[in-house]
């Protein structure tokens, strides 16, 4: 019988791992998935924002999503790099493939990719109970969404991810596809560039009916709440939500859809 093969998101196929792997993770969302998954004794590194669950800040740095250091990362011997194509600089995670160590390329853009992300990580790591039990979670919060999502009017939503310069998300990310889910559609109506700067003109005939304020990749608080009405040039609600629970795939999807169909809930009554 062949040996089964998982493939990643660059179609790159990989084997199931041999004896105990050695894992640096350097994508914050799956290395808390990977502890969910009870795969902890086997991570030895992880980036700074690398910070849930608790347990994980005990382990070795090697530098932040961007600026991997390399010289760390190789001292830990790891056999196995978790890297996503956003989060994470291309040159080096091809130099750590380079180097011969098994490299595991994410890219959930579509909610169903968080589905075959389970049974990656799952199925390479020997771990697909858990990856059963966390695509039924995942499918059911999914389903509960959706049915909340139809049962309440669309709303166009700017979601704002920097500022100086203002950006935001295009159609074609996670982001855009967590909001969508509960019934929030994000503007500009475009799939590339993803991370797009706002054009002022533009996002003031959009129709915007509400502006959500992530606290990541950049912190904003209610100060900056202040200064949507001049970026929008009319006063529109203004919500502050947890960016974690909103660009976090992984098992922390499975809650970040409970969170946004309760606040979605809650803005409409």
């Amino acid at each position: 019988m062949a040996e089964p093969l998982w493939y990643d998101a660059l179609g790159v196929p990989h084997r199931r791992a041999r004896g105990t792997p050695r894992i640096v993770s350097l994508v914050p969302s799956l290395t808390e998935t990977l502890f969910a998954f009870s795969l902890g004794e086997s991570v030895v590194g992880r980036t700074g924002f690398c910070i849930h669950p608790a347990e994980v800040r005990d382990l070795p740095k090697v530098g932040g999503t961007k600026d991997v250091r390399l010289e760390r990362l190789f001292a830990l011997e790891p056999t196995h790099v978790i890297a996503n194509v956003d989060e994470n600089r291309r040159e080096q995670v091809e130099a750590i493939a380079a180097a011969g160590v098994e490299v595991i390329v994410t890219h959930p853009c579509r909610l169903e990719d968080n589905v075959a992300l389970f049974r990656l990580l799952g199925g390479v790591f020997d771990r697909e109970e858990a990856a059963d039990y966390a695509v039924q979670a995942f499918e059911s919060v999914l389903e509960l969404a959706r049915t909340i999502a139809a049962s309440l009017p669309q709303e166009r939503v700017l979601y704002p991810i920097w500022r100086e310069p203002w950006m935001t998300v295009a159609r074609s990310t996670w982001i855009s596809a967590m909001l969508e889910a509960v019934g929030w559609q994000t503007w500009p109506v475009i799939e590339e560039p993803r991370y797009p700067v706002i054009d002022e003109t533009a996002v003031r005939q959009a129709g915007i009916a509400r502006v959500l304020l992530p606290s990541e990749p950049y912190r904003f608080t209610r100060d900056h709440a202040e200064e949507i009405p001049r970026l929008l040039g009319a006063e529109v609600p203004v919500t502050l939500v947890d960016g974690e629970m909103v660009s976090w795939y992984g098992t922390r999807a499975i809650s970040g859809l409970c969170y946004l169909a309760a606040v979605r809930q809650d803005l409409a009554e």
